[in-house]
């Protein structure tokens, strides 16, 4: 059993079962715990207040990376533990997780600088066991980013990290821990779109917990040896009902995303931004180019869906502007953006969002466990962490007979057919669901959209079987089109109504109000202000 349930009757059975543990948080956190629950033998349920992904973790920077400005910190721990992840991650599931070159230009006059930037990219390849840092001269780098300005520039440090869809990279994990419980007999479900309402709390201990359906209305309660929470930016909202203790400062970081044709990049570069020398990048991602990201602490409230303020679009249209000054980049190029807010471990004497650490921390309240902070790569580290946090009130784990330690199960071996993209990048989001995802599809929902990585025989497959509540979960986590296309890829909307009418029954009253739904959240939280 995977994510294509009957909602019901799992909903139904929920209260009858004795969970070992609940993990509260379908994010890339939550996803990993689970994963690393159904490994450990757990019967577990996981349950997300909106869409899985909806929160920070599919509105990332989208970098699997091993932190250099940690290094350059002395962080060396974290930079290490995090680079041997990337690298596990990228040799596991490679299309869904790709290396990526970095290029960070320095001017003329700019030596010592130099020599500082190309001791710590040799150091940072030397931890991940690559030989790709090196100093590129002039002409090199204006040839592998034309358009970009010369004055003054002297050179690039380059280096290597990695790129992913976040949000993919959540339904891969979910899918493969559900579907190594289902080989196993083992009971582990998931469900988005259902909230956490109160903790049930007696004598200090956490001994189960009240739910709510946000599709149904419908409440229930659970028990639970252990809960896990694992909610992010959102944590210290849960641990308030047991301690008036806060960690997390709220940071946003905030993107804007741009067609190729008027800025195309292959590569990423990092530079500083005229106004404050802050580091801001610009990258290719799913075929179109990414600028970001912002800084910023956000006091807003966390249930909103987070958005990109007029300040923020003016600070990255003049680094792009100051960048890449023969393209000519206006307001009216923006394809779309995302903002989202990074769970920080905030400290007692860092003003500066971008001087705050970001390694995670685990707190134990009795058995409710909370972990927060952290970054994307190491996400399979901060759930082992937490279940060992866990582990006093859990039985003794009984690992899955032959399990290897892997993240990701096998991809699928048969031939799918013809695809739009690279065969890697269907195994890397899909695994072995790729077979069953292609069985059949004419030839005209394999042909790419509108010149995107993208098919409609994905958005089949995702309404089918990736617990689809509401056309944004499609447009904007299962897919990117919300991203890529202009208006939020509202001219494709024709041809996506007929299959969320075969596959979730939607009649034409139910697809006009999900349109008018997901085009209000596109405006307000994925274009720019108006």
């Amino acid at each position: 059993m995977g994510l294509s349930i009957d909602r019901q009757a799992v909903w139904d059975g929920l209260g009858a079962t004795p969970w070992d543990l609940v993990v509260i948080g379908g994010g890339i956190t939550g996803a990993g715990v689970l994963r690393e629950a159904v490994r450990a033998g757990y019967r577990t349920l996981l349950v997300e207040q909106r869409d899985f992904a909806w929160g920070t973790s599919s509105r990332s920077s989208k970098m699997v990376h091993g932190g250099l400005r940690y290094l350059a910190a002395g962080d060396v721990k974290l930079t290490r533990h995090s680079l041997r992840e990337r690298e596990r991650l990228l040799g596991e599931a490679p299309g869904l997780i790709d290396r990526m070159g970095y290029y960070v230009p320095m001017q003329d006059g700019q030596r010592a600088k130099r020599i500082k930037y190309m001791l710590g990219i040799r150091a940072y390849a030397a931890m991940a066991g690559t030989r790709d840092a090196r100093y590129v001269p002039r002409a090199e780098l204006l040839a592998a980013l034309p358009g970009m300005t010369d004055a003054g520039v002297h050179g690039a440090c380059y280096y290597t990290d990695t790129v992913t869809d976040d949000a993919r990279l959540v339904l891969r994990v979910l899918s493969d821990a559900l579907a190594a419980a289902a080989a196993r007999g083992l009971v582990a479900r998931a469900l988005n779109y259902v909230r956490v309402q109160d903790l049930e709390v007696a004598q200090g201990q956490v001994g189960g917990v009240r739910l709510h359906d946000a599709v149904t209305g419908q409440d229930t309660r659970i028990t639970a040896r252990a809960v896990i929470n694992a909610t992010g930016a959102w944590a210290d909202e849960l641990r308030r009902q047991l301690t008036p203790d806060r960690r997390i400062r709220p940071l946003r970081g905030s993107h804007l995303v741009f067609d190729r044709s008027r800025l195309a990049v292959d590569d990423a570069l990092i530079g500083s931004h005229p106004d404050d020398g802050r580091p801001v990048f610009i990258y290719p991602w799913e075929g179109a180019t990414v600028v970001g990201t912002t800084d910023l602490d956000h006091p807003q409230d966390l249930d909103a869906e987070a958005r990109i303020s007029a300040q923020e679009v003016d600070y990255l249209m003049r680094f792009a502007a100051a960048t890449f000054p023969q393209a000519g980049l206006g307001p009216d190029d923006i394809l779309s953006s995302w903002a989202g807010v990074r769970p920080v471990i905030g400290s007692q004497n860092s003003r500066d969002p971008s001087k705050e650490r970001r390694d995670h921390a685990v707190w134990r309240d009795g058995n409710l466990i909370s972990i927060s902070g952290g970054k994307l790569t190491t996400f399979r580290l901060m759930a082992r962490d937490a279940l060992a946090a866990a582990g006093d009130h859990l039985p003794p784990p009984a690992p899955l007979p032959g399990d290897d330690g892997r993240v990701f199960g096998r991809s699928a071996q048969t031939d799918p057919g013809p695809l739009p993209a690279p065969r890697a990048r269907f195994d890397g989001r899909y695994g072995a669901q790729l077979a069953a995802m292609f069985d059949g599809t004419p030839d005209a929902e394999r042909a790419a959209i509108a010149g995107t990585p993208y098919c409609l025989a994905e958005l089949r497959w995702a309404a089918r079987s990736e617990a689809v509540l509401h056309l944004d979960d499609l447009m904007l986590r299962r897919t990117r089109l919300g991203n890529l296309l202009p208006h939020g890829g509202a001219d494709i909307l024709p041809r996506v109504a007929p299959i969320c009418a075969s596959e979730l029954g939607w009649d034409a009253d139910r697809w006009a109000s999900e349109v008018v739904r997901y085009t209000a959240i596109w405006r307000d939280c994925y274009s720019t202000p108006q």
